[in-house]
C-alpha cells in the first residue's frame, strides 16, 4: 500500500501586496498634513483680519489726538488759552507712535497673505511673532504714558500744585481720553496676533 501524503501549499504573500500596504502610510500622512494646512490656513485668515482691525484701532488712536486742539472761546483774538497734543510731549510721542505702528500693520499685510497662500510656511510666521512682540511692546508703552498724563489732566495732583484742566477743556480731554482708550484697543489686538502666531508655530 503505497502512503499518501497531503501537501498544503501556503500561498506566499505577493509582492504586488506587499507593494499596496505602503502607500496607506503615505495616504494617512498626506490626510494629516491637509487637516494641519486647512486650521493654519483658518488662524492665517483670522489674523489678517485682527490686523485689518488693529490697523483702525491704531489710526483712530493717532487721529483723534492729532486733532485734539480747543481753543477756550471767551479770550480776546490777542489773548486765548489753547490746549493741544503738540503742547505736552507725551502726546507728540503717542502721536508719532501710533502712526508708526498704523504704517508697521499696513506694511504687515502682504506677510499676513503669505502665511494664508502657503499655511505650512513657518519663516512669514516667526518673523511677524518677532515684530509684532516688539510693535505691542511699543504700543503699550506710548499708551501708558498718555494715560498717565490723561489722568492729571483729569485729576491734577495737590502735591506738586498740578490743576486738572479738564474742567475748562473739556473737549480736548474728550479727544485725548478716546485716543488712549482706542491705543490699548490696539494693544489687545497685538496680544491675540501675539498669541495666534505662537499657536500656529506649535502644531508645526
Amino acid at each position: 500500500m503505497k502512503n499518501e501524503s497531503t501537501v498544503i501549499d501556503v500561498p506566499a504573500e505577493s509582492s504586488s501586496a506587499m507593494k499596496g500596504s505602503a502607500p496607506l502610510i503615505g495616504v494617512a500622512r498626506d490626510h494629516t498634513t491637509s487637516d494641519s494646512g486647512g486650521y493654519k490656513r483658518g488662524l492665517s485668515i483670522f489674523d489678517f483680519l485682527l490686523r485689518l482691525a488693529a490697523i483702525i484701532a491704531a489710526s483712530v488712536a493717532a487721529g483723534t489726538m492729532f486733532t485734539s486742539d480747543e481753543t477756550l472761546p471767551f479770550f480776546t483774538q490777542f489773548l486765548q488759552c489753547e490746549a493741544g497734543y503738540d503742547d505736552l510731549p507725551t502726546f507728540q510721542f503717542f502721536v508719532i507712535a501710533m502712526s508708526m505702528i498704523s504704517g508697521y500693520l499696513l506694511l504687515s499685510l502682504p506677510f499676513s497673505v503669505v502665511t494664508i497662500v502657503r499655511p505650512l510656511a513657518t519663516a512669514p510666521r516667526l518673523l511677524l511673532l518677532v515684530l509684532d512682540t516688539a510693535a505691542m511692546a511699543f504700543n503699550m508703552a506710548a499708551a501708558s504714558s498718555a494715560a498717565a498724563i490723561g489722568y492729571l489732566a483729569h485729576n491734577g495732583n495737590q502735591n506738586t500744585n498740578w490743576l486738572p484742566i479738564c474742567q475748562q477743556f473739556g473737549d480736548f480731554c474728550q479727544k485725548t481720553s478716546g485716543a488712549v482708550v482706542s491705543s490699548f484697543v490696539s494693544v489687545v489686538f497685538f496680544i491675540m496676533l501675539v498669541v495666534l502666531s505662537g499657536v500656529a508655530l506649535k502644531r508645526h
